[in-house]
């Protein structure tokens, strides 16, 4: 998809010096995949101590079965 963007070139030029990359949609789209990335991984952590386990679950218990 095309399209036209505004975006900071002193920003971009200093993202493609330390990406090593020589094209502009190439650094555009890695830092869209890295952004997605984080998201993602902010969602993972914000549902940690949210799932209430059973007191009575004894896990060392099921080790026994085999």
């Amino acid at each position: 998809m095309e399209t036209n963007l505004a975006i900071d070139n002193t920003l971009l030029e200093y993202a493609l010096k330390i990406g090593g990359m020589k094209a502009e949609n190439e650094i555009i789209n890695l830092a869209l995949e890295e952004f997605i990335k984080r998201r993602k991984g902010e969602d993972v952590i914000s549902a940690f101590n949210t799932v209430e386990y059973d007191d009575n679950y004894d896990y060392k218990k099921l080790r026994d079965k085999r």
